[in-house]
């Protein structure tokens, strides 16, 4: 399931980064903080994600 993950983790932790750009930009934000901000945020939150997505499936 790690394997499956990782893979995962590869298509989901893009899509979330530019989703909190994107997010960062439309409220005005658009300073470096806000937008590194808005990217680690969803780094770290595709780590959980990709987890939760690989084990739906593997069941």
């Amino acid at each position: 399931m790690t394997r499956l993950m990782m893979i995962l983790f590869s298509m989901v932790s893009p899509s979330l980064m530019g989703l909190g750009v994107l997010m960062a930009l439309t409220t005005g934000n658009d300073s470096l903080n806000p937008i590194l901000t808005g990217a680690a945020i969803g780094f770290v939150l595709a780590i959980p994600v990709s987890w939760i997505i690989a084990k739906k499936i593997s069941e």
